[in-house]
């Protein structure tokens, strides 16, 4: 059988996948043999209860929140697995992941956290760890904001170190490409399905100018057209964020049409070649994009599909674990530090 040397872009995106994930230095593998849905029935019975009403109380203050927590969720997983190593502050023993690049100037929340934790310590002192509150509030905030329902698996702990290097390789971040990014969800052991569906928690939140400036003065005319719209969407970004310096802290929505409410039409702003991040839009617009974008097409015309599989890959992925928390975690008193 002769073998073929072509080197398409089937070919290449192989090609680029195998060395991507053969040149990973520490792969994690997602295990959910420690997780039960009732770990806590008998220590801990209203801990549920409980994170579900101090998350609506931050969400019905302030519907960005939902994002907030589902962020740090997601930047929490992709590092040392879902432990609560991104809720680490520095201390003089510990560098922790706050202020990895990824991380630095996109992430807060760490407050509401802090308070769903004091409530839950007030009634189960010592019981709850800190991942998996965090795990349960981004489950809790999606459905504030119209998403999905899922079963929360739980029974985690807190890791005692945190990762720098690895928050600053491991997160996706906004101007990469689908095949780095793809190369990443692998090493999750997330695929491709599931990339795209939890791609689609951008329909809720902001994005700082620093991360979108490539993009509106990169190739956003060319994915959206002559679209008049499209063109009048480019002008009042452009009008947010310069082109050179200044406004790295102006933010806008990911989501133009509903940003407060989780639903599919973040996938039409891809279809439309308007997505604002060029790491979402390459999901449609990449010469790559073969599997991508027939997902991109499937939950922007069928929004039961997109909330079956987020909810399927939210699940999916909030079991990566590390199996090092089992053996030396522990159940931090204060999410920000390790037990003294």
């Amino acid at each position: 059988m002769e073998l073929s040397l072509s080197f398409g872009p089937f070919s290449l995106l192989f090609m680029i996948l195998v060395f991507s994930i053969g040149n990973t230095s520490i792969i994690h593998a997602s295990s959910d043999s420690y997780l039960t849905l009732d770990y806590y029935a008998s220590t801990c019975p209203t801990v549920f209860e409980i994170i579900r009403k101090e998350t609506e109380c931050a969400v019905l203050s302030d519907p960005r929140s939902a994002a907030l927590i589902v962020r740090l969720h997601f930047h929490d997983c992709f590092v040392q697995g879902c432990d609560g190593s991104v809720l680490l502050d520095d201390t003089v023993t510990l560098k922790g992941e706050k202020t990895a690049s990824p991380n630095i100037h996109s992430l807060k929340g760490f407050d509401l956290i802090d308070g769903i934790k004091n409530m839950v310590e007030s009634e189960c002192p010592g019981v709850v760890s800190c991942a998996d509150i965090l795990t349960i509030a981004a489950r809790d905030a999606v459905i504030l904001v119209g998403g999905p329902y899922w079963d929360v698996p739980v029974g985690r702990k807190d890791s005692i170190t945190a990762n720098y290097a690895l928050a600053d390789t491991n997160i996706p971040t906004a101007n990469e490409g689908l095949i780095p990014i793809i190369s990443k969800f692998m090493y999750q052991g997330l695929s491709v399905k599931d990339m795209v569906a939890l791609a689609g928690a951008h329909t809720i939140g902001m994005a700082r100018c620093e991360n979108f400036r490539d993009r509106i003065y990169g190739d956003f005319r060319a994915t959206s057209g002559l679209n008049p719209i499209s063109a009048s969407y480019l002008s009042s970004l452009r009008s947010i964020c310069p082109p050179i310096h200044g406004g790295e802290n102006n933010i806008t929505a990911m989501d133009n049409v509903t940003p407060n409410i989780f639903d599919n039409s973040f996938y039409h702003t891809l279809l439309k070649g308007e997505g604002l991040l060029s790491s979402d839009q390459e999901m449609y617009s990449s010469m790559f994009s073969i599997q991508t974008r027939e997902l991109v097409k499937l939950y922007a015309t069928d929004p039961l599909a997109f909330f079956n599989q987020f909810s399927e890959s939210m699940v999916k992925m909030g079991n990566i674990t590390n199996s090092e928390s089992f053996a030396n975690g522990e159940v931090r008193k204060n999410c920000r530090f390790i037990n003294t």
